[in-house]
């Protein structure tokens, strides 16, 4: 496979016509923003068949920087997607082999780590009430999504006192007080 057979591949696969795939594949930022629009539309489709396969092509791309960078961005939409932490393990699983294969161990950690992020925010927003220890295992900026999304009251307290920053710890603290979370 050529990286302009990979490119025009994914785009006819999430019926996308409006693009120059030359254009696309002599410039990696386009193609990123190509591969973007990729995921947006792929992960819109109730079918998670396809999406092992759409990942070993966007990672089979010369700019591992782009490619981690559409992955992260479908791994996002698909968190926000699934019904629970259990279909999003399975989905995850199911990527983790075509994730080993990128060269550079820091993005391949990377989406590890969004991972384990979103199997937290996914186990919190099903009712578990994370300790201080397990909040510390989650990056900044999952403790911020926490302190911004979740409507527990419980749950914002332990951001509220734990979280590593003082910005995530107050944003958790103004919401754990604010009126608009105690109505609900």
């Amino acid at each position: 496979m050529t990286l302009r057979s990979d490119v025009a591949g994914l785009l006819a696969e999430a019926g996308i016509n409006d693009v120059d795939v030359d254009e696309v594949v002599a410039d990696d930022h386009a193609r990123t923003s190509a591969y973007l629009r990729v995921v947006s539309a792929i992960a819109s489709s109730p079918n998670r068949d396809r999406d092992r396969a759409i990942v070993a092509t966007i990672l089979r791309d010369p700019d591992e920087s782009g490619a981690k960078t559409a992955v992260v961005a479908l791994v996002d939409e698909i968190a926000w997607r699934v019904t629970g932490p259990d279909e999003f393990r399975q989905w995850a699983d199911g990527l983790l082999p075509e994730i080993e294969r990128l060269k550079t161990e820091s993005f391949r950690e990377f989406i590890r780590q969004r991972i384990k992020d979103w199997l937290f925010w996914l186990s919190v927003k099903d009712g578990h009430v994370p300790t201080p220890g397990e909040l510390a295992e989650v990056t900044d900026w999952m403790q911020r999504h926490l302190a911004e999304w979740s409507k527990s009251p419980a749950v914002l307290a332990v951001v509220a006192e734990s979280a590593r920053t003082k910005k995530t710890r107050n944003i958790a603290k103004n919401r754990a007080g604010s009126r608009e979370l105690r109505a609900e």
